[in-house]
């Protein structure tokens, strides 16, 4: 349980680093590169935008959640 713990960290963590440089900044993100970046003239984010800000949030729930398994699992023992 513990290494499934360890990898499902890893992988989560490079992900989010993935995800979080994808997000658009202030003058424009990696996202602009790849098609994120066209977005309504009306102020509001595009569908795309969204659909990563979700994705990153649920990513990063599991990330925090697998954080406090392997806390608890070294804590209490295997």
């Amino acid at each position: 349980m513990t290494l499934f713990l360890t990898i499902l960290l890893v992988a989560t963590s490079l992900l989010l680093i993935v995800l979080v440089l994808l997000h658009k900044g202030r003058g424009g993100g990696l996202s602009d590169m790849f098609g994120g970046g066209v977005s309504s003239s009306l102020g509001g984010s595009s569908v795309a935008e969204r659909n990563l800000d979700r994705l990153t949030v649920g990513l990063g729930l599991v990330w925090l959640a697998s954080i406090i398994a392997l806390g608890l699992l070294y804590a209490y023992g295997n």
